[in-house]
């Protein structure tokens, strides 16, 4: 492509760089592009509207050129189909949900595949037919790569470092109803024990009043209806015991 040679040659890179760049371009449809290139600094990634990332962070010439770089090359990458050999899909259609818009990078690694959507700030990752989405916050996704292990995870690079997909929160694909967690039988309340039945409390029979004979003198009698009234102040005698006591002793006045 006598386009691609030209540009290249303008900037001070190869023409193999160039093209990985183009490649990487256009499958962000000209308006992202997430890349791995020793000649544009390593592991980078770059956005429409100036957002410009490489490996080699401190070197502020070649980012400037990497920037410019793909300015050049996003009016040709735009006019390409995307998808290519990085796993992901064309114009169109995808294997991610709708409605995430178009990825600025897909890929795919032994058994998963991944798309990054900087838009909606979402990561869609497949593995073994099971499609997840990742919130990715503030993360400008820029790199993968595959962790080492048995799990074989898939890991990410940011702004601010190594991102590993059990650090981001999961959320729904858009437009879909999160599926309800099964509420958890709820474990059967414990029956209320049985209160032992209060133990009556017994209770002395009152003191009998003494005993005078009918028609005593009417200083006993209220001797006695006081002495009863005390028992009563004190509890010993209940307010039917007292009163009938005092009732019986007043019939005999």
């Amino acid at each position: 492509m006598a386009d691609l040679d030209a540009i290249a040659s303008r900037h001070g890179v190869g023409v193999d760089a160039a093209r990985h760049l183009l490649d990487a371009l256009a499958r962000g449809h000209g308006r992202a592009a997430q890349f791995n290139h020793p000649d544009l600094g390593g592991m980078g990634q770059w956005h429409a509207g100036g957002m410009t990332m490489i490996g080699d962070m401190f070197n502020a010439g070649l980012k400037a050129r990497v920037a410019a770089l793909c300015d050049d090359l996003a009016p040709l990458a735009a006019a390409m189909p995307a998808g290519g050999g990085s796993g992901g899909a064309g114009p169109g259609g995808g294997w991610w949900p709708e409605g995430l818009g178009e990825p600025a990078t897909a890929g795919a690694q032994n058994d998963a595949r991944y798309a990054y959507f900087p838009e909606t700030r979402r990561l869609a990752v497949e593995r073994g037919g099971r499609l997840t989405l990742y919130d990715t916050a503030d993360h400008r996704i820029g790199g993968v790569s595959q962790q080492q292990g048995p799990d074989r995870s898939l890991g990410f690079t940011s702004q601010h470092g190594p991102v590993r997909l059990e650090d981001l929160a999961v959320v729904d694909a858009p437009g879909r109803t999160p599926p309800q967690e099964a509420e958890a039988p709820r474990a059967p309340e414990p029956a209320p024990r049985a209160q032992p039945a209060p133990e009556p409390r017994a209770h002395s029979a009152p003191p009998a009043a003494p005993s005078s004979p009918a028609g005593g003198p009417p200083g006993d009698i209220l001797a006695m209806i006081e002495r009863l009234s005390e028992l009563h102040r004190k509890g010993v005698l209940t307010e039917a015991e007292f009163a009938a006591k005092k009732t019986d002793l007043l019939a005999r006045l």
